[in-house]
């Protein structure tokens, strides 16, 4: 009996020792610093787990051991998933950070793409395209396809996305950034036509949208907009031709050539607003939040007409009078 005991003692002390000795090794390795260079990049592919790349980080010769990373992650109820993606730490960084770094993503390095007010959809496509960081799924698609793919096949590109500065990381593709500019395109659509005058007449969000993509075009600044967009519904409400350039430029396509002239304003296309009546059948451009607001809620004028007269301002009229006199003083003279 006393030999069991002793044996047993013996046992639990071996125990002991190798518990201690683990105890001491775990501790030992997370207290280090894993090191990164000051402008080193470490990457997280898609399907990496915490194993992955704690074994990885082994293989580079940053850590001497993986399993108190893996057991410290456990321990802590973290690293069940990470994310994939591009991180840069710029100093020796903790086990604890590390793993929540990985977990949050909040070390990842984020790049910015800026879509601007009043670019068509294909110059927002161009410009994507051009992201070199971005995975590019779509720049083999025609337009119906990408409609497709964010749900709404039955719906022209132009006017649907909202121009920002839209924030990645690496591994995402530019579906993912028309995913997200068409949804912030339909928030701010719908608090436009929630806050739109009771005697609008525009019937629904579509005509908002293509009015706003119009004062756009016509004029980026903000306190001009509006009045622009009164001017819009006064011809409207009078059963006038809106009779804007910018229309029949979109039109035109790829036969504008930067020099409107008298034969392009008889020249009949589905956007033509000198020959045909009310709005074009789609959005000409990516309009902004101040000229959807301003489509939503026309100012209140007594103009029916206006022209440039330079700095991006206008001179509004309210008689076909005045506005000739304005053209001859702003547009005639000045050629």
């Amino acid at each position: 009996m006393r030999g069991l005991k002793r044996a047993a003692l013996g046992l639990l002390a071996v125990v002991v020792v190798i518990g201690a000795s683990v105890w001491l090794d775990y501790d030992a390795t997370i207290s280090r610093s894993i090191v990164f260079g000051e402008e080193e990049r470490f990457f997280v592919n898609r399907g990496d787990t915490l194993s992955s790349v704690i074994k990885r980080l082994e293989d580079q010769d940053r850590i001497e051991k993986s399993w108190p990373f893996i057991y410290y992650a456990r321990l802590h109820g973290v690293g069940g998933h990470i994310q994939s993606g591009e991180y840069r730490f710029g100093e020796p960084v903790g086990i604890g950070e590390f793993i929540n770094s990985l977990s949050t993503g909040k070390d990842q390095i984020q790049y910015r793409v800026t879509i601007l007010e009043g670019w068509t959809f294909r110059q927002m496509r161009e410009t994507l395209g051009r992201v070199d960081e971005l995975e590019k799924i779509t720049v083999d698609w025609d337009d119906g396809r990408i409609m497709a793919e964010i749900g709404r096949p039955d719906l022209h590109p132009e006017g649907q996305f909202y121009p920002d500065t839209y924030f990645f990381r690496i591994g995402d593709s530019d579906l993912d950034l028309y995913r997200a500019a068409y949804e912030l395109m339909q928030k701010h659509l719908d608090r436009a036509w929630e806050n739109r005058n009771e005697d609008l007449q525009l019937k629904n969000r579509g005509e908002v949208l293509t009015m706003a993509s119009i004062i756009e075009k016509e004029s980026q600044i903000r306190d001009e907009q509006p009045i622009i967009s009164g001017v819009f519904d006064n011809r409207l409400r009078k059963g006038m031709k809106l009779q804007t350039d910018p229309t029949v430029i979109y039109g035109l396509g790829e036969q504008f050539n930067g020099n409107l002239t008298r034969k392009h304003l008889r020249t009949d296309t589905p956007y033509n607003t000198y020959t045909r009546w009310g709005l074009p059948p789609t959005p000409i451009c990516l309009p902004g939040e101040g000229a959807l607001m301003a489509a939503a809620m026309p100012a209140e004028t007594t103009a029916y007409y206006f022209v440039a007269k330079g700095g991006g301002r206008h001179k509004f009229s309210d008689t076909l009078e005045e506005h000739n006199a304005a053209v001859r003083k702003y547009q005639l003279r000045r050629k």
